[in-house]
């Protein structure tokens, strides 16, 4: 790739500003859109902005979108009129949006799929849970379900606590919840394959990863978008070539380019979708950087430039683990401006081996927490074994000194404890 490339980046709700200030640090242009007002400030000092991302496509060698909800309609007009673009379409929006179209092309593609109903009632699906007695996943669709802690995981075999939950949200979040579904809940291993796509086909190796969405240790507590993920790259395994892989004629015929997810469950019995992440995960994206032996703009550039279809990644494992402060993962603006707003990061040494910036700005050479949501910092660390790349993040963290902060201290035990061991005995890591 020539040196001093021109990045664009936009974002609704400024989710890729680690990506940004790492391209900014390996030599290039950078400038950076968010449209959210009252996340603006994120990435301030470190990543160059830009007030109107349109004007500036003219001065972009590359674009890269950071999200769904509308933004695959950019990609692909950006694309039809020859820019570079890393970046979905209106139909891999969907995939990941509108949860019952993603499992419909999964069956189509031939991929078999949980049980499931969708409902855009919430006294429908009450009478639904009564009559089929079970235990049942509620996971909202479209925009709601970016509001993580609202995915439900029932426990009772009589579907109980389900129906107790499905009337709480019709009292409080029937406004925000215009569809949802529930899903059979399948009990296995949870894991996720994913890989990057450069608009004809996928480029190898294949990251699989192991999410951590409760806020407490022993996956207890409310639901967050992420707490930590633990990850590996690996040649197409048996999960990705069940899933995934199956999907790749349409990403083909749609000339997706970016990174794209499935989450799913696995036991002795079969492998099971849960859903797309049809983007950029978030903080997988930068956890990922750690393990990819490729600097990220380098990788942006060549996946839309069509170019790349393999490259160098590290063996053993990596870990990223989320430093967040309060009121997360609420809404609590009062909350968040007495306690966390402007907090000041502080760093006991002078290294940064293994920080990713989330919601942060740079100001007098101080860095300082800002935006909304109470996220502060991804942890990673990198190791031939999963308890060695735990140390070294935990070891990280504790470098790190934030007012109030909180963080999951388990993340990655899963695999140490069964995962596995269940993985491996049931032959779904082989190629």
């Amino acid at each position: 790739m020539p040196d001093n490339k021109r990045f664009l980046f936009v974002s609704w709700d400024s989710l890729i500003g680690d990506i940004a200030w790492q391209t900014v640090k390996e030599g290039h242009e950078v400038k950076y859109y968010i449209q959210n007002p009252d996340e603006r400030e994120i990435a301030d000092g470190f990543v160059p902005k830009t007030d109107d991302w349109r004007q500036e496509v003219d001065w972009a060698d590359v674009i890269v979108f950071d999200d769904v909800l509308g933004m695959g309609s950019l990609a692909e007009e950006l694309r039809r009129n020859g820019k570079l673009v890393v970046g979905g379409t209106a139909y891999t929006d969907r995939l990941e949006d509108d949860r019952a179209f993603g499992q419909q092309e999964l069956r189509a593609a031939g991929v078999s799929i949980i049980p499931q109903e969708n409902f855009t009632a919430f006294d429908d699906a009450i009478a639904f849970v009564k009559a089929n007695p079970a235990r049942y996943v509620i996971k909202p669709s479209g925009e709601a379900q970016n509001y993580k802690r609202l995915l439900f995981v029932g426990e009772e075999d009589d579907g109980r606590d389900v129906v107790q939950v499905l009337g709480d949200y019709k009292r409080a979040w029937a406004d925000k919840i215009k569809e949802f579904q529930l899903q059979r809940r399948i009990m296995g291993v949870e894991v996720a394959t994913g890989a990057f796509f450069n608009g004809t086909e996928f480029a190898y190796p294949i990251c699989v990863n192991f999410e951590h969405k409760k806020l407490f240790p022993g996956d207890i507590g409310p639901s967050t978008g992420e707490m930590g993920t633990a990850m590996f790259w690996s040649e197409p395994n048996k999960v990705f070539n069940a899933t995934l892989k199956k999907m790749e004629p349409k990403l083909r015929r749609e000339r997706f380019v970016g990174y794209i997810d499935i989450n799913c469950i696995v036991n002795s019995n079969g492998i099971y979708p849960l859903e797309f992440t049809s983007r950029f995960g978030y903080p997988t994206i930068s956890i990922q950087q750690e393990g990819v032996l490729l600097p990220i703009s380098e990788l942006l550039y060549k996946l839309a430039e069509g170019s790349i279809t393999r490259f160098r990644a590290r063996s053993g494992f990596q870990v990223g683990v989320r430093i967040v402060v309060p009121p997360f993962p609420f809404k609590d603006k009062e909350t968040f401006d007495s306690t966390s707003k402007d907090a000041v990061i502080l760093f006991k040494t002078p290294s940064r081996e293994g920080i990713h910036i989330e919601d942060v700005k740079l100001l007098n050479d101080e860095w300082l927490v800002t935006g909304t949501s109470g996220v502060a910092l991804i942890v990673c660390g990198i190791g031939p074994t999963m308890k060695q790349a735990q140390r070294q993040v935990y070891n990280r963290i504790k470098n790190v000194m934030i007012p109030h902060m909180y963080f999951r201290e388990d993340i990655g035990d899963r695999w140490n404890e069964e995962d596995s061991d269940r993985l491996h005995s049931w032959g779904y890591l082989r190629a």
